[in-house]
């Protein structure tokens, strides 16, 4: 087995190749491209590249249309279909009450008052973009309208990462960008590989629950990496686009398990919809996906859909 790693979209990667012929110049090849297709997802779709073209879409000043690259056009066109199947709960244009809260660019982390969120309502809504998929354009209804892919770009880097091991005719490999996993394969014991769900809890990271995957893709969402606290009230970086607001519905993590690292990505954002409706959402949508819920007692307990509960995952025993 060869594992290599890097940088990339503001997290780490790392990836794991495994077979009987890794020759030098092969683990040498399948380094640079992984490098190399990450790299070319976080150029398109980075909020903080001024250059990028999703940065040059949201400078775009008018409402007429903006032509994408056919990536851009992929990732924009599963968006528009994951906001539809989870009723608006995964929403591209979250950016400015992301930021509003003090989650974004330089963590200036603070309360929002009701005028500054009924202000935002006019600037974040799925609706407010215009895709045209046989033109292949994407447009505003408003010009301060923005779009923010960071919940489903590293989901789609992945993707674009094992296309480039797939086509140097790597048969077995796992591929997590800060968190976005996808395998294909068998590990080097010659079973699924082994991807822990991590207990929802700051500080070290550590297993909660263990599936077992092969040729899928898993993501989680979660509240307890990136939040703060005021007054004793805990304001997480999951913000409900209809509120406008930090989620506050008992939800601590999902993870979902897809054909693709971009849907996994995209689908963890059930968080949204709180324990009952998201699993609704899920169940409804043979979605297979793991909840993890806190209660005011600080107590966590498990549930999960039909569909996650048949990859014969189990908990952690250490």
């Amino acid at each position: 087995m060869a594992e290599f790693g890097g940088l990339t979209m503001g997290s780490i990667y790392t990836f794991k190749i495994t077979g009987r012929h890794l020759s030098q110049a092969l683990q040498s090849a399948a380094r640079d491209t992984v490098a190399t297709a990450l790299a070319a997802v976080d150029t398109a779709m980075s909020t903080h590249q001024p250059q990028s073209e999703l940065s040059r879409f949201n400078a775009h000043p008018t409402t007429l249309p903006f032509a994408l690259s056919p990536d851009l056009l992929t990732v924009f066109a599963l968006a528009r279909q994951v906001s539809v199947s989870t009723g608006g709960a995964f929403d591209v244009t979250v950016g400015p009450a992301v930021d509003a809260w003090g989650f974004g660019p330089g963590r200036r982390e603070r309360v929002v008052g009701d005028a500054e969120v009924a202000r935002l309502e006019r600037r974040v809504g799925w609706q407010l973009l215009r895709l045209d998929e046989r033109a292949g354009t994407l447009a505003k209804v408003r010009p301060q309208v923005r779009a923010d892919l960071s919940g489903i770009a590293k989901g789609y880097g992945v993707d674009k990462a094992a296309q480039a091991l797939d086509a140097l005719g790597i048969e077995h490999y796992l591929i997590d960008a800060g968190g976005e996993v996808r395998t294909r394969g068998r590990n080097p014991e010659g079973r699924p590989w082994q991807v822990a769900i991590e207990q929802p809890v700051d500080g070290p990271r550590r297993p909660r629950y263990v599936v077992p995957l092969s040729d899928l893709s898993i993501a989680t969402s979660g509240d307890y990496r990136i939040f703060f606290e005021r007054d004793g009230r805990r304001y997480s970086h999951e913000i409900n686009p209809a509120t406008g607001r930090p989620i506050a519905n008992r939800l601590t993590s999902v993870s979902v398990v897809a054909s693709t690292g971009a849907l996994a990505d995209a689908m963890g954002k059930l968080i949204v919809l709180g324990p009952e409706k998201g699993y609704a959402c899920a169940v409804s949508q043979g979605v297979a996906a793991h909840f993890i819920v806190r209660e005011a007692n600080g107590t966590l307990h498990d549930f999960m859909t039909p569909a996650f509960a048949a990859l014969g995952g189990r908990p952690f025993r250490t």
